[in-house]
Formats: structure tokens, sequence, C-alpha cells
């Protein structure tokens, strides 16, 4: 699936819709919908048929107008994504993290995002590259840097190691929609698919050359695979991980301070 890129509006325009400069400027008869509740059909329609169901036409037949009335609310898909996405990104509030140490915020503000994206799927297409610069996100970074603030870690580095976290959210989210999907497409479980493989391949292996792989097999065998093939749990898992890195870099630069 093509991934839509979330900040592909005009730039200036996109911002003026994202914190409502353009709603609160405009003049004339008073519309029939506000922008938001534009952005709400929009997501609707997103969550019951995904991202690629977004159309100006198709949020249209939801609102019940015509294809022009939603141009004068929003100018082009792109923008709307935008605004669809800084909506569901302050579904969860505000995350206070007065209080908490850096580890357990951290790990606070990563489950949050999870279960967002458990609620919104078609959040994972949206490529962020050049993300929405909307209000709800600008205060989910601003929490995410004055996380970091007892660190010692300077405000690049700082920047630098969310975009760590966030990489592994978005690899961890997509793995789990993945695993779902082919379970659903094939009809196996992993551990069935699995164990329908491994004789197959096993045959195969030298355990002269393949002495780690085959251990492997045999722990994989051994194991809960209930629970170290479970999204939530390998989340978790890779989570610590993360977090345990970023740990290790302020210990770091604290001992070379």
């Amino acid at each position: 699936m093509t991934r839509e890129f979330a900040g592909g509006g005009d730039p200036t325009r996109s911002i003026q819709l994202l914190w409502g400069l353009a709603e609160r400027g405009r003049r004339g008869p008073k519309p029939r919908y506000s922008v938001d509740q534009v952005v709400e059909a929009a997501i609707a329609v997103a969550d019951a048929e995904g991202l690629q169901a977004i159309s100006v036409r198709r949020v249209s037949q939801k609102l019940g107008v015509s294809p022009m009335a939603v141009y004068t609310y929003v100018p082009s898909k792109a923008e709307l994504v935008g605004l669809m996405f800084d909506r569901v990104i302050g579904e969860s509030g505000e995350m206070a993290a007065d209080g908490l140490e850096w580890r357990e915020a951290l790990t606070v503000l990563a489950c949050a995002r999870w279960t967002l994206a458990e609620r919104h799927p078609w959040m994972l297409d949206l490529a962020l590259h050049r993300p929405p610069l909307g209000p709800n996100l600008v205060a989910r970074h601003e929490v995410a840097l004055k996380i970091l603030d007892g660190t010692g870690l300077d405000d690049i580095t700082k920047d630098l190691v969310i975009d760590v976290l966030h990489s592994f959210l978005v690899g961890a989210l997509l793995e789990a929609r993945e695993a779902r999907e082919v379970e659903r497409v094939s009809g196996l479980t992993d551990e069935q698919w699995f164990a329908m493989a491994e004789p197959a391949l096993t045959a195969q292996l030298d355990p002269d050359k393949f002495p780690r792989v085959l251990r492997l097999g045999e722990a994989w065998r051994n194991a809960d695979k209930g629970q170290v093939a479970d999204p939530l749990w390998r989340f978790r898992f890779g989570l610590g991980t993360v977090l345990d890195g970023i740990g290790a870099l302020i210990e770091a630069r604290r001992a070379k301070a």
C-alpha cells in the first residue's frame, strides 16, 4: 500500500488550518459545518474503510454535501489527512510527565501511541517525515522534550532520541498490524505456520554451517509461544531495549560532562 504524505499540502495553509486560523478569519454566511466536523467525518471513514478510502468525494458523501462544498473547508486531501492525524494525536489528552522519571514517562507516551494506532490503524499509512505541525503534535513533542530535561542531553540530542523512539514505535506497530493481517488472510497463526515450515527448513540446514539457527529453532520449540509471539509482548520487550539504549546514552553523556 502506498503511504500518504502527511505534510503534502502547502505548509502555510496547513498550519493555518491546523491551528484554526483559517476558520476564524472566514467571512460571509455561517457555513453548514465546521472544519472540525469535516475532519471528524473523514476520521470515521478512515476508521471504517482505511486511509485509501479518503477523498474529498467520499467525505462529501459522508456529510451529505457536494465535493465543492468540502473544498470550502479544506483545499485538498493533503491538508485533510494532516488535520486528521493531529486530531487523533490529541485523543489521549494532555500527557503530564511531572513526577515521573524519564524512562517511566517515555513508556507512558509510547503506550499511548500504541493505543491510538490500535484504534486508528490508518495512522500507520501516513508518512510523517514532514509531519503536520498542529497544536496536538507540537504539544506532544513539547512534553517529550520536557521529559528529557533532567538527563543532561542537549536539545538536538533530545530531538534525535525522540526520533529513535518514534522509529521503533512505527516499526513495532506495523509489525503488529502485519501479523494480524497475515493471520486473517492465511487462516493460520504464526505458531501453526512455523510448525508447518520448520521440518522442511531444518532438513536443509547443515549443523556445522548453521548451528546457531538450529539452536534458535530448538529454543522456539521450547518457548512459551503465546508470549514471545504476542505483538504486545514483543512491543514491550523492544521498548525496554530501546529505553535501555537511551539510558546508556544519558549515562555516557553524564560521565563525559
